[in-house]
């Protein structure tokens, strides 16, 4: 297939990037299209484990092609530092090209998320302290600042005074910050620019072009479609859509040049930071599906809240999605219950409801509705076909299929590469 996309269908922290890595090979371009350092995508390769929060998942296969698209936000730093990291595993890897049209986090992008975080207090939305959303606002506005400005100095100074000149009054005035100094942020985005400069292009021509010589190109989606700021649990939600619709924005491949959807789910639901969350665990069990599922976040190692399987959540976000198929990761994680329970509707104020409130403070109040299927006790990572999956294990996979209304067609069992089995 010459363009597949990977999606998460839940709150992130679906897995895309163990599946990134396991499609890698099939495919000569792997991308990135959306979010940004806030994404913690993690890849095992052997007895090495690689989190990336910027580079693709493909990076780490000498023959392939990767590219952070325009619809990214970038921080060099991050950037800087994944690369580094890849460079001392292996002495080959992916070619990289990273857009002229991805904005800049900037110092001020962190300074401000993190104070203005601070000042919701129990209101706080649980975010990555990355810079994200106050670097989607200022795109928004037309106050950002992209890779392309790098290269024109004298533009780049008189821009970044200007925009300091704001930006301090709001971090020392409103927050009681220290100032950031001009000479400073402006000399080190001028080091920053010639590490970029062999990375630098226009990725919409370049993939274009790969489109037509034919060449297969895989698209990694950041955070999950949960998240998306507009049919997700806001304000609990991140700043760049999840969705497969922002591909088209994101690296400028057209609606019909996607040749396939792929939506990933867990095996059972976790979520970090705040937010509704319907089917959380907050005894035992929610703490043995931490524990034996490595529940801590790949960017903040926070814990992750923990919880059943939410069948009205995923069919909410795979109807504008449309996925040709879903791929579930962690089933590994479920060994050892006796009994399973999957949510299979919400009741609000003693009514049965469909789809999802669009109030977090409604959604918050929601009960779930539970139906309740046999587990498991056989340890699972060592399965490679269906056949060798307990008959629990199956009976799970189909219930879920028949109450997603779509086909699974992966299963992961485990965080290395071959602890994967395909279903067709």
């Amino acid at each position: 297939m010459p363009a597949t996309v990977l999606i998460g269908l839940g709150w992130g922290d679906e897995g895309k990037g163990r599946i990134i890595d396991f499609l890698a090979p099939q495919h000569d371009y792997v991308v990135r299209f959306n979010g940004g350092p806030n994404a913690g995508h993690t890849v095992k390769v052997n007895s090495r484990i690689f989190r990336f929060h910027l580079l693709p998942s493909g990076m780490l296969y000498p023959d392939k092609t990767c590219v952070i698209a325009n619809g990214v936000v970038l921080d060099i730093d991050t950037m800087r530092r994944e690369l580094d990291e890849v460079k001392s595993s292996q002495e080959k890897h992916a070619q990289l090209f990273v857009s002229d049209r991805c904005h800049l986090i900037l110092p001020y992008h962190k300074m401000l998320d993190l104070a203005e975080e601070k000042v919701r207090g129990k209101r706080k939305l649980g975010t990555t302290g990355q810079g994200i959303g106050p670097v989607f606002a200022d795109k928004v506005a037309r106050k950002g600042i992209r890779v392309c400005e790098l290269y024109d100095p004298v533009y780049l100074k008189d821009k970044l005074e200007n925009i300091l000149q704001e930006k301090n009054k709001i971090l020392t005035l409103i927050f009681g910050e220290n100032p950031l100094k001009l000479e400073e942020v402006y000399e080190k985005l001028l080091r920053d620019a010639e590490f970029l400069r062999p990375f630098v292009t226009d990725t919409l021509i370049l993939l274009q072009k790969a489109y037509r010589e034919g060449k297969s190109i895989l698209l990694e989606g950041a955070q999950g479609a949960l998240l998306d700021h507009e049919l997700g649990t806001y304000p609990f939600v991140t700043s760049t859509s999840p969705m497969a619709g922002m591909v088209s924005l994101g690296c400028g491949l057209g609606p019909h040049q996607i040749d396939r959807i792929m939506g990933v789910v867990k095996a059972y639901a976790t979520r970090v930071g705040t937010g509704p969350f319907p089917t959380e665990l907050k005894e035992e069990i929610g703490q043995y599906l931490r524990d034996r599922g490595g529940e801590y976040g790949t960017t903040t190692g926070r814990p992750r809240r923990c919880g059943w399987f939410d069948v009205p959540a995923i069919k909410y976000v795979i109807y504008p999605n449309s996925p040709d198929e879903l791929v579930l990761t962690k089933l590994d994680v479920l060994s050892g219950l006796e009994e399973l329970k999957v949510c299979v509707g919400y009741r609000f104020e003693s009514r049965l409801i469909e789809g999802l409130p669009a109030f977090a403070e409604a959604f918050d109040r929601v009960e779930p509705i539970y139906e309740t299927l046999p587990g498991w006790r056989e340890d699972i990572s060592q399965a490679r076909k269906p056949q060798d999956l307990p008959k629990g294990a199956l009976e799970y996979i189909k219930f879920l299929e028949q109450a997603l209304g779509k086909r699974i067609s992966l299963v992961s069992v485990g965080p290395a590469r071959e602890q994967m089995i395909a279903l067709e």
